[in-house]
Parts: structure tokens; C-alpha cells; sequence
């Protein structure tokens, strides 16, 4: 709960906010510990467990919801659906919404696509269910602090051990009486920033946020990258509204399919625009295809869009 309060007042939240949770409240421990740190804060905690999406919609407007938590994902969902039924979020009382799960809120195109859909501001948030809540963005909105009041944290060259400034995040939690962990490795890369942040925070601080697992980066043709580069080029296309990505192996040569769920614009104009962008930016020409609206699969919690082929065929 200390560790969720810090996430709250970071993004500007205080007592008497009315905060809408659109997850569905099973055993993980991530989510009731973000609503008991909103009720510890003195705020109203307004759950969405067992909800459909256009009843959670319905919810947040019924009780005035001021801040919506859930993955960045969801809440392009929520917009998404949103916008099916004519309701306009940017008018509601949303003004702040906290997102976690997926690196997505750190991306500058995911961020910009989640403000102008809710007329709010976006602030992305870090944790594990073996540790808690261990970083947040402030109002400067410039990469994770590593909340370093309540953890030791480290950051290691995976294969060496050695400290590094870019490479896999290693925590020590010291509130936790429940379940300590000593260097737990968190499978989490980042990059530290060399500066200190504008806020005034002397915090540790991950630029851009989670940059992805460390197990999630794709070697494709000898160019390493990861997932969270391909959604940032990706949302930048206001017409494109979900994606999936399906790396295969042809003979010895590897392939990209990106499938794209474009609105607005003629396919073939999409699709050229979209290839290029990706050409350019990563070095790598991908196949992009457009496919029928709806017909991608949607997620609640953490997404899965990017499926690599290889990894059965090598099974």
C-alpha cells in the first residue's frame, strides 16, 4: 500500500479521488494492492471485477470516476469501445490515468494515443508481484523513478553480473516482512538515465521506462529489438487501431507479418506508410497486411501480439 501511494501522489493523486480499477480482481496480489493504496490515501476505490467493458464505461461515468487504472492496452480498448457507442471520454471527470503491465504508457505514441482518447494525463508505473510497486512516473513525465525508499535496486549485465547502466533490473525489497527477496532478478531491462530529473526527485531513473523482458527481444536477420519498438512506431498511425505481430523462419531466411486494424484511410495507402515507417526507423523490412476491424484479439490484462513461430518450429 506504501508502494502504490507513492505511484498515486507521483501522477498528482490525492485523498478524496474517485479511482476506477477495470481489472477483474483475481489472486494477483498487484491489483488489491493498488486498491488498498488508494483507500489508505483516502480515496474512493471503485473496483470493475466482473464487469464487461461497456459496463465498466457505464461505471466510470455513474460515480464520476477522476482516475482510471488499468493496462495500457485496456485503456485503448475502453476508448475503442467508447467511441462504438458515441460516448465522448474526454468530457467525463477522468483527468489522470495510471497504467502498468506492459511498457506501453512509457511509449511516446502509446501515451499520446491514451491522453487525446481520455483527455487526461498518462502515467506509466512499474511493479512485480515478488517485490510490490518498485517505480512510477512523475509529473515531468520523463522515464520510471526507482522508488529507492523502499527497495535496493540494481541494474546487472545478465550474462557477466557486472553492474551496468543498461541491462537487467535486480531488486531488494526492504518493507515486505511477508516475502523478502534478496537481488531478486526481475527479468526487466532498462537503461539508467545519466541526468537527474527536472521534478527535483533524486531518485534513480529509468529512461523510457521498461524497455521490455529481457527474454522478449527479437533477433530477426542479425538486428536485435525489441516488442515495445515495433507498438511505438505502430500507434503512432492514428488510423491503426490494433496490431499483432508473427515472426516465422522461410527456409533460412526469417520473416515479419505485422496485421494492422487501420480505420480511415484506404488499406494499401496504410499499409505502404506503415512499412516504411518500420523500414526506416528499425532497419528491417516487415510484411504489413490490413485486416478486418475487430477480428485482432483484445486484452484485459498483459497483451500478447507478438507470437514468434520459430521458437515451436525449433521445439
Amino acid at each position: 500500500a506504501d508502494c502504490w501511494s507513492a505511484v498515486y501522489r507521483a501522477a498528482g493523486v490525492g485523498a478524496g479521488e474517485r479511482i476506477f480499477f477495470a481489472f477483474s480482481f483475481g489472486p494477483f496480489i498487484g491489483f488489491w494492492s493498488a486498491l488498498e493504496g488508494a483507500r489508505a490515501m483516502g480515496c474512493l476505490a471503485i473496483s470493475g471485477g466482473g464487469m464487461s467493458t461497456e459496463q465498466r464505461l457505464q461505471s466510470i461515468v455513474d460515480n464520476g470516476a477522476t482516475v482510471l487504472v488499468c493496462t495500457p492496452t485496456y485503456a485503448l480498448h475502453l476508448a475503442e469501445m467508447a467511441r462504438a457507442t458515441g460516448l465522448d471520454l474526454a468530457a467525463l471527470t477522468v483527468s489522470t490515468t495510471i497504467h502498468a503491465g506492459e511498457p506501453g504508457a512509457s511509449l511516446p505514441a502509446t501515451k499520446r494515443r491514451i491522453e487525446e482518447a481520455w483527455g487526461a494525463r498518462c502515467f506509466d508505473h512499474a511493479g512485480a508481484t515478488e517485490v510490490g510497486a518498485w517505480g512510477y512516473e512523475c509529473d515531468s513525465q520523463d522515464g520510471l523513478h526507482l522508488n529507492e525508499n523502499e527497495f535496493m535496486i540494481e541494474v546487472i549485465d545478465p550474462d557477466t553480473g557486472e553492474h551496468t547502466d543498461d541491462g537487467e533490473l535486480v531488486i531488494t525489497n526492504l518493507g515486505r516482512t511477508g516475502s523478502p527477496v534478496l537481488r531478486y532478478r526481475t527479468g526487466d531491462r532498462l537503461r539508467l538515465a545519466p541526468q537527474a530529473c527536472t521534478c527535483g526527485r533524486t531518485l534513480s531513473r529509468a529512461e523510457g521506462g521498461v524497455m521490455g523482458r529481457m527474454d522478449d527481444a527479437l533477433i530477426v536477420r542479425g538486428l536485435v529489438f525489441f516488442p515495445s519498438a515495433i507498438e511505438n512506431i505502430v500507434r503512432d498511425f492514428d488510423a491503426v487501431t490494433e496490431f499483432a505481430v508473427d515472426v516465422y523462419r522461410r527456409g533460412s531466411m526469417d520473416e515479419v507479418r505485422v496485421q494492422i486494424e487501420a480505420e480511415g484511410e484506404p488499406p494499401r495507402q496504410i499499409e505502404t506508410a506503415v512499412t516504411k515507417a518500420l523500414q526506416l526507423k528499425l532497419g528491417l523490412r516487415m510484411q504489413v497486411t490490413t485486416v478486418q476491424p475487430g477480428s485482432l484479439p483484445r486484452f484485459e490484462l498483459k497483451s500478447r501480439r507478438v507470437t514468434d513461430h520459430r521458437v515451436a518450429e525449433h521445439k
